[in-house]
């Protein structure tokens, strides 16, 4: 939600923010994050680890007085990661799929990055004072403990889960609910196809890479036909070697466009799921409320009645809120995929035009070998 009343709630400009660098101690990764000043050309940069990215999650949920928060979606906060995860293949990519892959943590840090762009530029989150003071205290705010807040995951709500198919009495929430169900169990689909397309991509790199070392062992230099025979087996293993770098960059290519667009997708999906059982959560309320005020007695029911509207008016502010957040959504996450297909067009198809370059040129060197 991009505009100039979201950043005039920031005294850093939105767009600017980049985590430009990370170190590792032990098990802790610190996150260098950079920022431009609205007010003048002044640049901030602070450094977060991923308990201060939880500690403003937890603030953005446990805000008061703002009317309709849970009807909010909000930018889903990627899964912590460990270093030693990247010696646990199996753990990370269950855990992290795309965001485990990648050389330095890079697709990571842009997943963190573009987390703390999508809340500095929500018109609502942008104005909780944790993310001014996450943006720009250098002093580390994870010390300060948060209180739990009104959200709980859906995977926390176990003795919930029965409202997740009480059946809404707006069909809009219930398409809404239906098409996301949908959508999600899409989503994760196409990010696990991807991420094994990938990790197989990097195999074939890598098998490739010892077949193009392997030739070097032919080499000899004994008699003619070796001499012959060593020349083709070299070429043949820049060849190969050719290959190997165009898997390598093809599967980057997908990771670092399609792959990030597809997994922000269905982290997105269940951000949207989750904002759709709170406001489910607090239909039930409502009813089994009116239920209760039907069945009070007359020297209670003035108390009940008040209560009972107390309740449908924060329903309906819920409910209000829920209907932008997610007519924005449905525009805004078709523009953020559009964008990394486009990407993934573009790189992709530079990269073919650079390998067919560098194959006719080892096609060439072929045809001369053989005309001498």
């Amino acid at each position: 939600m991009e505009g100039s009343s979201a950043e005039a709630a920031l005294s850093v400009s939105a767009n600017s923010i980049r985590i430009t660098d990370l170190t590792q101690d032990g098990d802790v990764l610190t996150f260098a994050i950079t920022s431009q000043k609205l007010n003048g050309s002044a640049g901030v940069c602070v450094f977060r680890t991923y308990e201060d990215f939880e500690w403003l999650q937890q603030s953005l949920f446990s805000q008061e007085n703002v009317p309709g928060l849970q009807g909010i979606i909000f930018p889903p906060l990627p899964p912590k990661a460990l270093p030693t995860q990247l010696n646990m293949q199996t753990k990370a990519f269950k855990q992290l799929g795309f965001l485990a892959l990648g050389q330095g943590w890079q697709s990571y840090c842009k997943a963190l990055e573009f987390y703390l762009q999508q809340v500095a530029t929500h018109p609502t989150l942008c104005k909780c004072k944790a993310l001014e003071s996450f943006l720009i205290n250098t002093e580390s705010p994870g010390k300060q403990r948060g209180r739990k807040g009104i959200f709980n995951r859906l995977s926390q709500a176990v003795e919930e889960m029965r409202k997740e198919s009480h059946k809404d009495v707006d069909n809009f929430f219930q398409n809404e609910r239906n098409r996301n169900t949908s959508i999600a169990a899409l989503s994760k689909v196409a990010t696990e196809k991807l991420l094994d397309v990938v990790m197989t991509e990097q195999k074939l790199a890598l098998a490739c890479g010892h077949f193009s070392t392997s030739l070097h062992l032919c080499v000899n230099q004994d008699d003619a036909d070796a001499v012959a025979f060593s020349k083709v087996c070299l070429k043949l293993s820049d060849i190969i070697e050719a290959v190997k770098r165009n898997y390598e960059k093809v599967a980057s290519n997908n990771l670092t466009t399609l792959g990030l667009g597809l997994d922000l997708e269905s982290r997105y999906q269940e951000a949207e799921k989750e904002m759709l059982f709170r406001r489910t959560c607090k239909l039930v309320e409502l009813e089994t409320v009116k239920k209760s005020t039907e069945k009070a007695k007359a020297n209670k029911r003035e108390v009940m009645e008040a209560f009972q509207k107390a309740v449908e008016k924060e329903f309906n502010l819920i409910s209000s809120v829920a209907k932008q957040e997610i007519e924005h959504f449905h525009s805004s996450r078709v523009n953020v995929l559009k964008n990394f297909l486009i990407d993934w067009c573009e790189q992709q198809l530079n990269t073919a035009k650079e390998c067919a370059e560098l194959y006719s040129q080892h096609l060439e060197a072929c045809r001369n070998m053989y005309s001498e």
